[in-house]
């Protein structure tokens, strides 16, 4: 956090006129990078066979501060934001941003299928038509819009090991049949689908990409472990659906790891950045310092420096981060833990700061991580491939995302 506060103490946030929006272009021109002192955006990306360019650093809503963050971003550049109902206030306080910011041809704005409950909200197999449609339009009201660009089936794969089931979901007739009468009413623009595993992350990502349903997937995608998703950036790029990656960062660790000079940050989103297949990536940002962080490495390449700064981030964080969308050890604990979205909850807790969507998250689950408390025989360690220490980071995670007494 110094290094980075050291390398922003440069950055004046100046009360400036709001920018034009740069949508639809690839570079900022070096009069608009010479007009303000703070990091532009500099390269947008087609979004597959849409008519979107999003900018390849965009808005994750998860952990809003503020209105005015929103305004900033789009003062910067970004195009693209990313929320949901269950994103605590996030979609109201978007709705106070747009409010104030005329030009809403001129921004992208994504939400999902949920219900405004503690997340997961996700709504579920045997939703209604009637049930879909008012979950969009309760959005719609939440944020003070007439429409969205594209609404999101979210988190496939969370929930569920059963590959049938979540396909289900995924494809559900209820669902398409209220998005179809969305987008008629001119509510809807676009339909996606997000996962980050655990369950079956590649195998459902392709059955949505081949359906001719979706015109972009979301994706967990960083540099630590994803060996099969490669094939489906391909085969989405066949198809002409769109990319967008989410938990670049690995973890999010803080941990000022950087190689002559490049922070892990950017070396994380520009090794994502380099895959042709994906239009941007969405990042959490909830102050105006990882704004301008983050944006520093837009439109850059990602060169040997980087290279080396992610190596030394696996070396310090390989064994201990939990990969995102792994799944490998699912189904190794004989008492069912959901071991995958545990570990998941707790990152959220102690590296992205979202102590209390963690905690609420972790209480919904049916099968919770209590009984690791007292397990003798820890399969689930000698089930990761990576050589966790799985048993010891579950019982961790039980004590600090329920407050359960230390023994």
């Amino acid at each position: 956090m110094k290094r980075r506060a050291f390398l922003q103490s440069s950055v004046a946030i100046a009360a400036s006129a709001a920018l034009p929006v740069l949508s639809g272009a690839e570079e900022s021109t070096p009069e608009q990078t010479k007009t303000v002192d703070k990091p532009l955006v500099k390269s947008y990306r087609p979004l597959g066979k849409t008519d979107l360019r999003i900018s390849d650093i965009s808005f994750g809503a998860g952990k809003l501060p503020s209105a005015s963050m929103v305004l900033r971003a789009i003062d910067q550049g970004m195009n693209y934001f990313d929320t949901a109902p269950d994103y605590g206030n996030s979609e109201t306080l978007i709705g106070e941003a747009m409010t104030r910011f005329k030009q809403r041809d001129k921004i992208y704005i994504a939400s999902k299928y949920c219900s405004p409950q503690p997340y997961p909200g996700h709504l579920p197999l045997g939703t209604t038509k009637a049930d879909y449609i008012a979950a969009v339009e309760a959005s719609l009201k939440r944020m003070n819009l007439d429409y969205l660009d594209v609404v999101f089936v979210h988190a496939i794969g969370e929930k569920s090991t059963n590959v049938e089931e979540e396909q289900k979901r995924l494809l559900d007739d209820a669902m398409l049949a209220a998005t179809e009468e969305l987008k008629k009413a001119g509510k809807v623009r676009h339909l996606a689908v997000s996962s980050h595993g655990p369950n079956n992350l590649e195998p459902l990502l392709t059955t949505a990409v081949t359906s001719g349903h979706f015109d972009w997937i979301m994706t967990a995608f960083n540099f630590m472990k994803f060996p099969k998703l490669p094939d489906v950036l391909q085969l989405a790029a066949q198809h002409g659906v769109g990319v967008i990656a989410m938990k670049t960062l690995a973890g999010a660790k803080e941990s000022g790891v950087e190689a002559g000079g490049v922070p892990f940050e950017h070396a994380a989103f520009r090794w994502v950045l380099k895959h042709p297949q994906v239009a941007g990536l969405v990042v959490t940002i909830k102050t105006v310092e990882d704004l301008n962080h983050y944006l520093q490495a837009s439109g850059t390449p990602f060169t040997a420096q980087d290279q080396r700064a992610l190596d030394r981030y696996a070396a310090l964080y390989g064994q201990t981060y939990c990969r995102t969308g792994c799944g490998d050890c699912m189904g190794a604990c004989p008492q069912g833990v959901d071991i995958a979205n545990i570990l998941r909850y707790q990152m959220y807790f102690a590296d992205y700061g979202d102590e209390k969507r963690a905690m609420q998250s972790y209480a919904s689950l049916t099968r919770s991580a209590a009984s690791c408390l007292a397990c003798q025989e820890p399969t689930c360690t000698a089930a990761c491939a990576h050589g966790l220490p799985v048993a010891n980071k579950l019982q961790a995670a039980h004590r600090t995302l329920s407050f359960a007494p230390i023994a």
